[in-house]
């Protein structure tokens, strides 16, 4: 894997810890792969060269 996908994982991750100490397993699980698609959509938009 290439660093450019490894840090914005971790760093989801992270924030998801963070945020979700009040949540329970569901609601965490949830708002994990919410984020994780965003990432992986976020990360392949770059790659495209689509952007302006």
């Amino acid at each position: 894997m290439q660093l450019e996908i490894i840090v914005p994982v971790i760093m989801g991750c992270a924030l998801l810890w963070w945020v979700s100490r009040g949540m329970n397993w569901t609601t965490r699980l949830v708002v994990t792969a919410v984020t994780l698609v965003v990432i992986v959509a976020v990360v392949l938009y770059e790659r495209s060269g689509f952007r302006p």
